[in-house]
């Protein structure tokens, strides 16, 4: 993985992810839920948590005027907060995801604690998404279809409630990873745009 400082230059993050418990164990699985109402959010989120033994790791209104519940637990636990989620979201449901096994650097991308990188990049890749589900399952699937680390995960905020992901290696890894996740988010029609860029130049990396 490409070195990262806090003092090398780079600009200052200006934006944050919503932010997520630090004070709960995080199970392999997690379930999101994304929701077109505020209002509806809230509702879904209780009755989640009254409908399984999860751990919410996030319940908050995302731009622009959305609202996502992400949680965690045991496989039977999520899937069914997760149906019961989305049978009280209705017709203001948006997206959702149920992911066992998450890839760990989707949970450190949502944090965003990383530095900035340090020295040459061989290639990025950049998918940008319409939805939050779509990006970390797409984020989640790149990780695990060749050698390549998350740069960046951004969700909804500052971004008109889109998301993105940047993710980096060589140059096939890349071209792999990017081409799994476009087979994907293709699939499920939330696709906004991706490229991969291979040699970026030295100063792009002041601004990932």
């Amino acid at each position: 993985m490409p070195a990262t400082s806090e003092t090398n230059g780079s600009l200052p993050r200006n934006d944050f992810n919503p932010a997520l418990r630090e004070d709960v164990e995080l199970s392999p699985t997690i379930g999101l839920i994304e929701c077109c109402s505020v209002a509806r959010g809230i509702a879904v989120a209780d009755g989640v948590l009254w409908q399984a033994s999860v751990e919410m790791l996030l319940a908050s209104p995302v731009h622009p005027g959305k609202y996502v519940l992400l949680f965690t637990g045991s496989v039977e636990d999520v899937r069914q907060g997760l149906d019961r989620g989305v049978e009280l979201a209705q017709g203001d449901l948006v997206d959702r995801l149920f992911l066992p096994q998450v890839h760990p650097q989707v949970l450190v991308g949502l944090r965003r604690r990383g530095g900035h990188i340090q020295g040459r990049l061989d290639a990025i890749g950049v998918i940008e998404t319409n939805t939050v589900a779509s990006a970390l399952l797409a984020a989640d699937l790149s990780l695990k279809t060749a050698t390549v680390d998350l740069l960046d995960l951004r969700i909804a905020n500052g971004l008109g409630g889109k998301s993105f992901f940047t993710i980096t290696g060589g140059v096939g890894d890349v071209r792999s990873s990017v081409a799994a996740a476009v087979r994907l988010t293709t699939a499920s029609g939330t696709l906004a745009r991706d490229v991969v860029i291979a040699q970026p130049h030295p100063e792009l990396a002041r601004h990932l």
